[in-house]
């Protein structure tokens, strides 16, 4: 609200107290956004009004006269914006609408109106979707519209501060421009920049000669003390320049008593051609006037000097550009600098004191700039305009000088701002060398616990409410991918959420789904994937889906939903084929899901790490190239994962620290870290990772402290194998392999192709090892033997195996393979590995790959009996133990066992709080353990006389096969009644299962594998690629395979193709990864299922697909991940 102050009042003092006493208490000013909807004829040309309704008042009629989106106002399709002012209704509960039926085409298609209440902190949306045209719909032209819950979004209320501006009684001093004032409170809190006229007729009228122009503003609340403001213009109109005298900032005091007026003298030009040429400034206050209101209704002012205002520093900024080609720039550079007692505002870098051309390669150009004190200085923005012809930019550092308190502060940047290399960004965000605090400007998919609320976003200034949801407990990720259907009418571009509930009314809350800023809707056809983080509610009953559409038109048809829970290893598939619309269906707008009605897939169990990767702090160490990590444990390794950049990361000298789901093969062994060296700054130096077990806390540290690079490493090498260091302990030892590799003494043995291996033991694998540097110059001849050395490598402990291939190029490609011998160093040991077989496409079964078993490790023969050890595990809460006996039955792949008693004694107890108590049996051998029985029962001999509610509380069971030392552990956390009678009991089914190095090499003998595609029957279904297969079982993969047969159109629609593969056994099957290059001219292939058979044990297991690997449908992915449905 501008309201025109007198300009020469009687006195100062008269002229305050006017003010006090006839400015309002409260008023506030809303910002109106009307979306006209994007139908036929929908736009008006008649006079649209409005009237907001509060719980103590309304505004009356309001004319929606001057747009400030749209010269044309209400046009089809259009968004338009107006500022309304008026004193306090309170609570915003409902408004009206409409227009006066006049203009050549008065009907009106209204979407929906939002209205922002700075004082309120709230922006509330209303609904309409509906016409205001007397020949349309039901006829009205006026219609009153309520806020949609769903679609509130809360803030911390605005505050209303009464602004003074007095312009200086000069020559020329008065403005035309555009200005605006930015007000900052104590340890850097700020408002935002708010211009002080709402058009520019009013620029028109304020700030002229000698002129007091006065506004109520609401701003965020700064605080009770004001350090300084920031006041300037645009620099806009004839006669932009400005001699501003003063500012003056009165803000009422908390409950009524009174108000608080801080002065900020300046005194100074605010013009490009007076005083120093700048058009913004910093001030500081100079006293501050108290007004109280007594008791007896008299007016007391206060008035004092501001003690130790804020003083202005200056700062020396050196910007130095990198000494690579076309570095310089020609742009516009434009720098804001941040303190912890605020910042200066972005200042162009204009006048360089050292250079007459700014910004040229391997140069240091110098400025000056004054604020006021920013204190500590930790982070700066820097960007360019990108214009002129040469307008890419490549950073390499900026330092800051403060001469007042000759700190120095060195960023580091080494990186370009261009719209055409890196990650084309011209703007880059700098962190202080050193700086270990909060890095806001690293966002994107990577969950974190600690930076981001419920949807893994950066946290708003106001947290959200749990709706129903518990207020403590853990949060976990969840993953949703939802299917849009294909209909007429599909898509939504409304706000979709999700609520987990668990049992016992437990839930996440309202967990919104906000697609990225790329895609404005829920895409007919389209798949769309979020992770967000959620309360974990245990068992999960029921799944609601909705959004906030509260139109007719925001209507969804939601295809299929599937829910991942990494941390319980499961996935949850409903097939929905409902509409979320309320003129469609039943009209409701959510729906919930039965989780009893879902495909659930087992798909392994992921632990939460928290992964901090550091970059070395030497010159060009950050990078912009792709990174992956392999993680090795004592129960197997995970897949390739890649470590997503997100803006910023990897850079030199940074620690970034992100959520990442491992699977739970700990303790860890080893990693392997590879980059593919591509990017515009493929090199990169690791100092070390650092991983956080998030369930046990349990710290592992893997040191690298060298280049990732083809150039800048000794070894030209991109990958490297770091140990895993435990509390000062190395997991693994180094070592030298040395392999020997026989070739076979028949005609055409030889090969001139590229050989490869990889070398599997208990502590991984080695990764792909080329076989090039050989003691012979010409490797791989018949009857020969070729002897490769790999020095400074990490110990894989016993190997069970090998994979060899060749790449079948050269002029002849096909060989035969005797065997392979690898000694280990350390362990003084060789292990064999017999072949004799051809690796040849026209030989043999055509094979260029082969699975080598070990031939040290002896096939064992399992035995009748065995023994077991049952180790239980008692709850540590109160009253979990039990005086009396439990019995446990196994039941196993291969059978039943007895039942096993353990006993209790009275000399030597038994099940006691928090204990683990041992036992040893013999027993037939049962085979893989799947579930367990357990039961608690009286001991021998004793009257059962045992209370109803008497029961041993047991956390966790683990059962160890001593043969070959597999383990089976059960998360059991349950009650166990005491019951005499042995038909009550409870069934736990195995969680875990830890096998022994044994047991994997004694299962590794060759395997042939049927495989069934079948290709779906849809138009277009078949693809011309090449097609690749990489099948998982509980014994490690294939490795990646063709599906070929020579001279035979393969997957065609609905054509059912077999293959044969030789592998070593893989054991039970857990996924397939089926995949194509995209090569050919009809690549988009619809797979229906996969099916393999072990034909060595008649077993088949089914994939189900039932998607496209499609680049230009659905979620456009070619390589997809199937899990076994039985």
């Amino acid at each position: 609200m501008t309201t025109p102050a007198a300009t020469q009042p009687g006195s100062w003092t008269e002229w305050r107290l006017l003010i006090s006493r006839t400015t309002p208490a409260k008023s506030t000013t809303y910002t109106v956004k009307v979306k006209t909807g994007d139908k036929k004829n929908s736009g008006t040309d008649a006079n649209v009004f409005i009237i907001l309704y509060g719980n103590k008042d309304d505004t009356g009629i309001i004319n929606l006269k001057a747009s400030k989106t749209n010269k044309n106002k209400f046009e089809r399709g259009k968004l338009d914006e107006f500022t309304v002012e008026s004193v306090d209704i309170g609570d915003l509960k409902k408004i009206k609408i409409g227009h006066d039926n006049k203009g050549g085409s008065p009907g009106w298609f209204l979407a929906w109106v939002e209205i922002d209440a700075p004082s309120l902190g709230q922006c509330l949306k209303f609904p309409c979707g509906r016409w205001l045209d007397k020949s349309e719909d039901d006829g009205a032209i006026e219609r009153d519209l309520f806020p949609a819950k769903l679609q509130t979004k809360e803030y911390v209320p605005f505050v209303p501060y009464e602004i003074t501006i007095y312009t200086s009684d000069v020559f020329g001093a008065g403005t035309d421009a555009d200005v605006f004032v930015v007000l900052y409170g104590s340890n850097g809190v700020c408002s935002q920049q708010k211009s002080l006229c709402q058009n520019k007729r009013e620029q028109r009228m304020c700030f002229e000669r000698n002129s007091v122009d006065q506004f109520i503003v609401e701003l965020e609340d700064v605080g009770d003390t004001i350090e300084k403001i920031r006041i300037g213009h645009k620099g806009g109109g004839l006669n932009s320049g400005w001699h501003l005298d003063r500012v003056e900032i009165r803000r009422l005091l908390p409950n009524g008593k009174g108000s608080e007026t801080v002065t900020f003298p300046c005194q100074r030009w605010l013009a490009k051609s007076e005083d120093d040429g700048e058009i913004v400034r910093e001030l500081v206050p100079s006293d501050i006037l108290t007004e109280k209101l007594t008791k007896d209704g008299t007016l007391k002012q206060i008035e004092e000097e501001v003690e130790e205002p804020l003083e202005i520093h200056t700062y020396k900024i050196s910007v130095f550009t990198g000494d690579v080609y076309g570095a310089g720039t020609d742009a516009n550079v434009f720098l804001t600098i941040y303190g912890d007692l605020g910042d200066t505002g972005e200042k162009k870098l204009s006048k360089s004191e050292t250079n007459t051309n700014k910004f040229e390669r391997a140069k240091e150009d110098k400025f000056t700039i004054q604020a006021v004190d920013l204190g500590i200085i930790y982070k700066i923005k820097i960007r360019h305009d990108n214009t002129m012809l040469n307008a890419d930019w490549y950073l390499e550092k900026v330092e800051i000088l403060d001469e007042t308190t000759e700190e120095l502060y060195l960023f580091l940047c080494e990186r370009w701002l261009s719209t055409k290399k890196e990650d084309k960004r011209i703007e880059r965000t700098l962190y202080e060398q050193g700086y270990d605090g909060k890095r806001s400007s690293l966002g994107g998919s990577s969950l974190s616990l600690k930076s981001q609320d419920s949807n893994a976003n950066v946290k708003n200034k106001k947290k959200p409410s749990l709706n129903g949801s518990a207020k403590e407990g853990s949060l976990i990720p969840y993953h949703l991918i939802i299917s849009t259907g294909t209909e007429y009418d599909s898509s939504t571009d409304s706000r979709v959420y999700t609520i987990i509930m668990g049992p016992q009314k437990v839930q996440t809350g309202r967990l919104w789904l906000d697609l990225p800023k790329d895609k404005k809707e829920f895409a007919d056809g389209s798949v769309e994937k979020f992770s967000v983080m959620g309360l974990d509610v245990g068992e999960i009953k029921k799944l609601e889906l909705g959004h906030d559409g509260a139109t007719p038109e925001s209507s969804w048809l939601v295809e299929e939903l599937t829910l991942i829970v990494p941390t319980k290893g499961v996935m949850y598939t409903f097939v929905c084929k409902c509409w979320l619309a309320r003129d469609r269906g039943d009209g409701l707008t959510s729906r919930v899901f039965n989780i009893l009605d879902a495909d659930c897939i087992n798909i392994g169990h992921k632990i939460l790490y928290e992964v901090t990767v550091v970059t070395g702090d030497i010159q060009n160490a950050g990078t912009d190239t792709n990174i992956y990590m392999t993680l090795f444990g004592s129960s197997g390794n995970t897949e390739e994962m890649q470590l997503e950049k997100n803006g910023e990361r990897f850079e030199r000298g940074q620690e970034d620290t992100f959520i990442m789901e491992i699977a739970d093969i700990a303790p860890l062994r080893k990693m392997r870290i590879r980059t593919d060296g591509k990017g515009s700054r493929p090199d990169w130096f690791l100092e070390k990772i650092i991983m956080k077990n998030l369930s046990n806390q349990e710290l592992t540290t893997f040191t690298y402290s060298e280049w990732l690079s083809k150039l800048k490493n000794t070894k030209g090498t991109l990958v490297c194998e770091l140990p895993a260091v435990i509390n000062e302990e190395q997991m693994m030892e180094n070592t030298t392999y040395t392999v020997q590799v026989k070739t076979s003494d028949i005609g055409g043995a030889g090969t001139d192709a590229n050989v490869y291996l990889i070398m599997f033991g208990e502590n991984g694998d080695s990764g792909t090892l080329a076989l090039k540097e050989s003691t012979k110059s010409n490797k791989f001849e018949r009857n020969q033997m070729d002897v490769f050395n790999f020095p400074d490598m990490l110990s894989l402990g016993d190997l069970c195996k090998v994979r060899v291939w060749h790449d079948n190029k050269g002029v002849g490609p096909g060989w035969h393979l005797e065997y392979i011998e690898v000694k280990d160093d350390t362990l003084d040991k060789t292990f064999r590995f017999q072949c004799d077989r051809w690796l040849a496409k026209g030989e043999d079964d055509g094979q260029l790959i082969r699975d080598l078993a070990c031939a040290n490790n002896d096939i064992l023969e399992l035995k009748e009996r065995t023994s077991y050890e049952i180790a239980t595990r008692t709850s540590n809460t109160e009253d979990a133990e039990t005086k009396e006996n439990i019995w446990i039955i196994l039941e196993g792949k291969k059978g039943r066992s007895k039942e096993f008693l353990l006993e209790n004694s009275s000399k030597k107890r038994k099940f006691t709080r928090g204990a683990t108590d041992k036992f040893l049996f013999s027993s037939k051998h049962v085979g893989d353990i799947a579930a367990i029985c357990v039961g608690h029962c009286p001991k021998e001999g004793k009257k059962s006389t045992t209370k109803a509610d008497a029961y041993w509380h047991v956390q966790e069971i683990i059962i160890t096969e001593m043969e070959l030392c597999n383990k089976y552990f059960f998360q059991c956390n349950a009650k166990i009644p005491l019951r005499s009678k042995r038909a009550d009991y409870k069934v736990f089914e195995c969680a875990k299962v830890t096998e022994s190095f044994a047991s994997k090499a004694r299962s590794l003998v060759p395997v042939k594998y049927e495989i069934i595609v079948v290709t779906g029957s849809e138009k277009g279904a078949g693809t011309d690629a090449n097609v690749f297969i990489t099948i998982f079982g509980k014994n490690g993969d294939s490795g990646k395979r063709a599906l070929k047969q020579k001279l035979r159109n393969l997957f065609e629609r609905g054509k059912t193709n077999r293959f044969s593969l030789e592998t070593l056994d893989l054991g039970e099957l857990k996924k397939v990864q089926i995949e194509h290059d995209n090569s050919g001219l009809a690549t988009g292939w619809l797979v229906e299922r996969v099916e393999i058979t072990n034909s060595a044990t008649g077993v088949t297991t089914i994939f189900p697909c039932g998607k496209w690997l499609d680049q230009n449908r659905g979620d456009g992915l070619i390589s997809r991940e199937l899990f076994p449905r039985y």
